[in-house]
């Protein structure tokens, strides 16, 4: 086993410690497997079609999005230039902003590069 205990992914605290098989983290609360951290930092993230996707990217949304708040929604072929790659809530990991919406978080399996 090891001496010293990753941080926590979601907010950096180094005072993680392990409960059963999962790593906790007490500020945040968020529960993780180790396993996991390995496979996120050196995952790579693709679009809908397969295209590897980095920071800078612009994207195009390949079928119709209902958002909440917004009577229209994101429409299919909408563009969505200067994309950032994060990890976000459950498996969003597009951080945007998309015109006539404002800034929101897209999974990268309804998009495609440009």
């Amino acid at each position: 086993m090891e001496d010293t205990l990753p941080p926590c992914p979601e907010c950096s605290c180094e005072f993680t410690y392990e409960m059963g098989a999962l790593m906790v983290c007490p500020e945040c609360a968020h529960e993780w497997a180790p396993d996991d951290s390995a496979v996120e930092e050196g995952g790579v993230i693709k679009d809908a079609v397969g295209n590897v996707l980095t920071d800078g990217d612009t994207v195009t949304v390949i079928k119709t999005l209902k958002v909440k708040g917004s009577p229209t929604g994101i429409k299919s072929g909408t563009k969505v230039r200067n994309i950032r790659l994060v990890q976000g809530i459950g498996d969003h990991d597009i951080d945007c902003k998309v015109d006539g919406i404002g800034p929101m978080q897209l999974k990268s399996s309804v998009v495609k590069k440009v």
